[in-house]
């Protein structure tokens, strides 16, 4: 199991990533517009990786059933 401060590194070195990846995105000229959906794609997976990291963060406690 990872420690809290590890998760928090973690989420920070994807955030960097993802704001990379926004700029490329936002650079990008005409004629590398066959880019865009492979960077989208990564895009969306940093996303998803920071949110299941955050989630563990604040990982519900208790009991879901009642």
């Amino acid at each position: 199991m990872r420690t809290e401060q590890q998760i928090k590194s973690k989420i920070n070195e994807l955030a960097m990533q993802k704001k990379r990846l926004e700029d490329r995105l936002a650079q990008l000229q005409p004629d590398q517009e066959s880019q865009r959906p492979s960077l989208q794609s990564q895009l969306e997976r940093l996303d998803d990786m920071i949110l299941m990291l955050e989630w563990v963060l604040n990982a519900p406690s208790g009991s879901y059933h009642m």
